[in-house]
């Protein structure tokens, strides 16, 4: 009895992690995808000649615009990469915000792109020689990017890190305290956003910097979480579904 007992128990566990392989693999790979949308924080300073008012007259590097652009298409691939990854569990949630997720990521990377195709066109008429009949030009192309810029890169943020907060705090994939960083977060990221806007607070603003801090930890937070802890095995998700806790 004890023998069919403990044999029992254990094909059971066996069977179990073998279910539970496929989610952990999910779990590192969106952590990963998470981490890697930070690489463009350099870009604050490689994008610093670009805002130059005379930067059309200059004679200086485009290297340091084209590496920024480069970083920017990695962080909108990978924040599509990462709804997508998580979109098979979370549309176990609710299907429709799940899309709705997946819909604002592509939003996001869409602004980016565009934003990249404004500077690197600025790098086109820096690299003709095209000087003071193109000064307005440029101007008005670093301008494009830094309205752009507070569009896709702060105020749809906020809409996506909404989503996924609230789905994640329903479907307890990860602890409800690290849900809720990302639903609250998005708030002062909008309330930041809105103010620039009305040109209440400047863009480079410690403010504006400052709004931003709750959705920079929530998702560095959450990526971290995914890669070391992985998703919790007892979420309702996995419950349903008649997988349970080891």
């Amino acid at each position: 009895m004890n023998a069919n007992h403990f044999i029992t128990s254990a094909t059971a566990s066996a069977s179990q992690i073998v279910e539970s392989a496929p989610f952990r693999r999910v779990s590192l790979t969106a952590g990963l995808l998470y981490i890697l949308t930070f690489v463009s924080i350099p870009t604050f300073a490689l994008y610093g000649s670009a805002h130059d008012p005379n930067f059309i007259f200059g004679n200086g590097s485009d290297n340091a615009i084209i590496a920024g652009g480069l970083l920017e298409i990695v962080v909108a691939l990978a924040g599509i990469a990462t709804a997508i990854v998580l979109y098979p569990l979370l549309k176990k949630q609710n299907e429709s915000m799940a899309l709705g997720l997946v819909a604002a990521r592509v939003l996001e990377a869409a602004t980016i792109f565009v934003g990249v195709a404004f500077l690197l066109s600025l790098v086109t008429l820096h690299q003709s020689g095209a000087g003071k009949d193109a000064l307005a030009t440029s101007h008005a192309l670093v301008a494009l990017y830094d309205r752009i810029f507070l569009l896709g890169q702060s105020f749809i943020p906020a809409i996506c890190d909404l989503l996924l907060g609230v789905l994640l705090y329903k479907s307890r994939l990860v602890p409800r305290a690290l849900s809720i960083i990302g639903i609250a977060g998005a708030l002062p990221l909008v309330a930041g956003y809105t103010a620039t806007m009305f040109g209440y607070i400047d863009r480079f603003s410690p403010w504006a910097g400052l709004s931003a801090v709750p959705v920079a930890v929530f998702e560095i937070s959450l990526g971290v979480y995914l890669i070391v802890k992985g998703f919790k095995p007892n979420s309702k998700i996995f419950m349903s579904s008649g997988y349970k806790k080891l």
